[in-house]
């Protein structure tokens, strides 16, 4: 520690800015978690790195003073709820397929789907990769020209709300994420974040734990 030798017990020190050799030999360092909500806006990307010209959505963080990234992705053109951390491990179970994590979104859609299109989004819609997972699925407002539908899916596939609302014949004009794995936006603003509470990092961690046993 400052390239002091320490011979008693009970030393303390910073370990983001100090260093400790045994037998000069460095331990790793470790480094302190951060986990972030956002309120993402349109026109961002959901990545640390893109394109020359468009804005990242780490661009919107204050400098959090460590490198986090994004928890799966948002499209470019969506908005709502995104997870920013530094913690690997809990970023790869969040978006790995087999625990089903939920997400929920409001869409708005041209038309009015009727009642077997529901059906088709909650029971599942070949796409050009796969059958989707069973979602759930209701309109929440109609107008003559166009309505809005809460869908939940379980997985994380690239544009699958999109893809899922091209095929039953209502394309999506507005998208937006309100949920995601039990963590909501409440009020805050579009491009506004904060750290997840220790109340919202306890149902991560339960809805995690909840699907590893399912």
């Amino acid at each position: 520690m400052n390239r002091d030798v320490v011979t008693r017990l009970g030393v303390k020190i910073d370990p983001e800015k100090e260093s400790v050799k045994i037998d000069g030999i460095p331990l790793p360092r470790m480094v302190s978690k951060i986990y972030l909500l956002l309120n993402k806006p349109k026109g961002y990307i959901s990545a640390v790195s893109g394109p020359p010209g468009r804005p990242l959505v780490t661009d919107l963080l204050k400098k959090p003073g460590k490198r986090v990234f994004p928890v799966g992705r948002l499209d470019y053109d969506a908005e709502g709820v995104l997870i920013l951390t530094n913690d690997g491990e809990l970023a790869n179970r969040l978006i790995h397929p087999r625990h089903n994590i939920p997400k929920r979104y409001h869409v708005k859609v041209k038309d009015i789907p009727d009642c077997r299109d529901i059906k088709r989004l909650e029971r599942g819609i070949y796409l050009e990769d796969g059958k989707t997972l069973p979602a759930r699925a209701k309109i929440i407002k109609e107008t003559k020209e166009n309505s809005w539908i809460e869908i939940t899916v379980y997985e994380g596939r690239n544009r699958l709300i999109k893809r899922m609302c091209m095929a039953i014949g209502h394309p999506v004009a507005k998208l937006k994420r309100i949920e995601f794995a039990g963590i909501k936006l409440g009020n805050m603003k579009s491009g506004s974040y904060r750290e997840l509470t220790p109340k919202e990092m306890d149902i991560l961690k339960k809805k995690i734990e909840k699907n590893l046993r399912s």
